[in-house]
């Protein structure tokens, strides 16, 4: 079969420099590399020259849309029969394309995911966020799993592949932000194609480099996670709104102390309660105190972030008139 790796960049040519030398050095190199620049005001052309002589590489630029429609972009020009989408702040482990290739042609997938990780030159708070993203102490739980929440896998766009017969059975995106990989998903899953997770074809994640640029982006998607509700509202289940109840919990904790000095002392220990089992299992799985003590942060920063979007974005659903769509089409994603 021939791989056709769909790329959107927007302002991160440095980063596709590095994912596009990752892909370089595969074991089986894909057959083609679009990249899809996505109006950016530092655009991307110099470095993918860089590697015209060793991918076969097509470039396009085109006004801001979304990564979501930009990745169709890309769809629509594409000539391979099995697409695989990768964020631009991705690096590709070598074997991952051989590693894809023998899954499907053992066992069929018509659309399928992989986990990331945190690559070992990462800086801490990388490594942290990272750690916080894929933790079963907060939304993380349910990444990388082979079902979710009870369902068929949802593979999510930071690293999927599906067959030409998907995209056109189905399209590419139907909107381009606040949660249109989920979106995506669940058409897949809906018409009957077979889903499921590639645990060995993970990619290193960089995610965002700092908590205040996590934050925005966890805010971002709990936001999305009610927007998909306006499309899908069976979607939105219990265990999505455990960060709002977080929040709900943090926020009110001095509130507890007027109450009652007890139960606001029980309150403050099941926050440091939680903190400490952040910071074992964090030091446990990086083997490092300071990764440990930055992800307690990460840990928070996300659940935070993620629960302060859900009721924000909940409480204008709740105001909107009946049947009302948002296309996310004027939203602006965290840079």
């Amino acid at each position: 079969m021939r791989f056709s790796v769909i790329i959107p960049v927007y302002n991160r040519p440095d980063e596709l420099r590095e994912l596009l030398e990752s892909l370089c050095q595969q074991t089986r190199i894909p057959d083609e590399v679009v990249v899809v620049e996505d109006g950016s005001v530092n655009p991307a052309n110099q470095v993918v020259e860089e590697f015209h002589q060793r991918l076969n590489l097509r470039y396009f630029s085109k006004p801001n849309s979304g990564q979501g429609f930009t990745r169709n972009y890309g769809f629509e020009r594409a000539t391979g029969d099995y697409f695989v989408i990768f964020d631009s702040d991705a690096l590709v482990p070598p074997s991952y394309f051989e590693t894809v290739e023998r899954r499907l042609n053992t066992d069929w997938l018509d659309a399928y995911g992989g986990p990331d990780a945190a690559h070992p030159n990462f800086t801490p708070t990388q490594k942290a966020i990272s750690y916080s993203m894929t933790s079963p102490f907060t939304t993380g739980g349910i990444r990388g799993s082979k079902k979710n929440l009870g369902g068929k896998y949802h593979p999510r766009s930071f690293n999927m592949g599906f067959s030409r017969k998907v995209y056109e059975a189905i399209g590419g995106y139907k909107i381009s932000r606040m949660g249109e990989d989920i979106e995506f998903a669940i058409r897949i899953i809906t018409h009957n194609f077979k889903t499921g997770l590639i645990p060995e074809a993970f990619i290193y994640h960089k995610r965002r480099t700092n908590l205040k640029q996590f934050y925005r982006q966890t805010r971002f998607f709990g936001r999305a996670r009610i927007n998909i509700a306006r499309f899908f509202p069976s979607e939105l289940r219990l265990v999505h709104t455990f960060p709002a109840v977080f929040t709900l919990f943090v926020f009110s904790v001095p509130l507890w102390y007027f109450v009652h000095p007890v139960l606001f002392g029980l309150a403050v220990s099941a926050l440091v309660l939680f903190s400490v089992l952040i910071f074992v299992d964090a030091v446990r799985k990086e083997k490092s105190l300071e990764v440990g003590f930055l992800s307690v942060g990460a840990a928070f920063v996300q659940l935070l972030g993620y629960g302060i979007g859900f009721l924000s974005e909940g409480w204008k659903r709740l105001r909107e008139p009946k049947g009302h769509q948002e296309t996310g089409a004027n939203l602006e994603y965290p840079s």
